[in-house]
């Protein structure tokens, strides 16, 4: 989930101060869809098994830092919780992710003029809708706020300005080619968070860039699996993509290694993901631990 958050920040950014490039009708394409399948998620809800059924649940991770289709979103160690509601026939979720951070980065204050330490911060919505077994559907609004305030600007959670640099809505397809590999395909829409390039007259040209993943599991025993995954960025529209400066590249290319550890008689599921972006020329190594 998320994001780049104050990566993207332009010089000529400060004229839209004062105008209203927001589209906050982009929020709406979760919800929209939210009340486009609850249709075909109530109707089969009729007979409840109240023992068993659990419409609620909650997570959270600890992580020594946080990544994202390939981007480093915060460097440092981060704290991630999610509330998620899914319907009996499992086929609906709807559900908040957010994130923040124990150690703060560094973001230019133009009326300062100086540097001010800002904490990791976002609360993303998401919803998921499995049209079958193989296929799902899904939409995520991100919204990454993150040194919003410390850099100057004025704070409004529905706010889509693509010049604001924080929050944008990505629509995204899955498809499972078998029980171990996924194709997974993310549109960002309407040029949200600065997914857009400068044209030469000055006009902002949405990129709706794409980025499209295959990831499989290679190596699994009782306790532990390994999965590789590669994933790349373009767009049909422009030369700049969200992930990419000059046209479409690999972002995201790596293994995940997953091994269930005993506590007890409590499961933690520990990940360790070794990341390589070509395109940014980084290499991370992040570690994932499921605390519930």
């Amino acid at each position: 989930m998320k994001i780049k958050s104050n990566q993207i920040r332009i010089d000529f950014v400060s004229k839209f101060k004062n105008e209203k490039y927001v589209s906050q009708r982009l929020y709406v394409v979760p919800l929209f869809l939210l009340l486009l399948f609850s249709s075909n998620f109530i109707s089969a809800q009729v007979e409840i098994d109240a023992d068993n059924y659990q419409p609620f649940s909650v997570g959270a991770h600890l992580k020594n830092m946080h990544t994202w289709h390939g981007s480093v979103v915060h460097p440092g160690a981060v704290i991630a919780a999610n509330l998620e509601y899914n319907s009996y026939n499992k086929k609906f979720t709807f559900g908040f992710w957010g994130g923040a951070s124990f150690s703060s980065v560094d973001v230019y204050n133009e009326s300062l003029e100086d540097n001010i330490a800002a904490y990791y911060k976002e609360f993303s919505i998401y919803t998921k809708y499995l049209v079958s077994d193989k296929f799902f559907i899904e939409a995520v609004s991100h919204n990454n706020y993150t040194g919003v305030e410390e850099r100057g600007d004025e704070l409004h959670y529905w706010s889509y300005d693509k010049t604001q640099g924080y929050n944008f809505v990505d629509v995204n397809f899955g498809y499972n080619i078998s029980p171990n590999t996924l194709l997974y395909l993310a549109t960002i829409v309407g040029g949200g968070s600065g997914d857009y390039e400068i044209q030469s007259n000055g006009d902002l040209k949405n990129s709706w860039t794409q980025y499209f993943e295959i990831s499989s599991k290679v190596w699994e025993n009782k306790n532990s699996n390994l999965s590789l995954f590669v994933g790349g960025a373009w767009s049909f529209f422009t030369d700049k993509t969200f992930y990419t400066e000059d046209g479409g590249n690999i972002v995201n290319v790596g293994a995940t290694f997953t091994k269930n550890f005993s506590i007890v008689n409590y499961k933690v599921p520990v990940a360790v993901t070794a990341m390589w972006n070509p395109e940014a020329q980084k290499t991370v190594l992040q570690l994932d631990i499921a605390l519930f």
